[in-house]
């Protein structure tokens, strides 16, 4: 089954950028399909590859940092082509 998952960290701390871009860089050395813009990441995959990096990852990310909230959205289908028709 594949899946498109939409991500955004926040860490509630003042020196947040590293965490953030450390965590970017972990999805982008997958082999899985990720998309970025000034909100969030997208990651497209297979259910079982994409719930494995990101188990891993999210808990790497919370190790770095005091405290944080992370955003999740994850649609049952592959979105990484999606244009919209208006």
């Amino acid at each position: 089954m594949r899946i498109s998952v939409e991500l955004t960290l926040t860490p509630l701390q003042n020196d947040f950028e590293p965490a953030i871009i450390h965590f970017i860089k972990k999805l982008r050395a997958s082999h899985l399909k990720i998309s970025e813009n000034p909100l969030s990441t997208q990651v497209y995959g297979d259910y079982d590859e994409v719930m494995h990096l990101l188990t891993t990852e999210i808990k790497e990310a919370f190790e770095l940092i005091e405290k944080g909230l992370l955003y999740m959205k994850i649609v049952k289908s592959d979105r990484q082509d999606y244009e919209p028709h208006f």
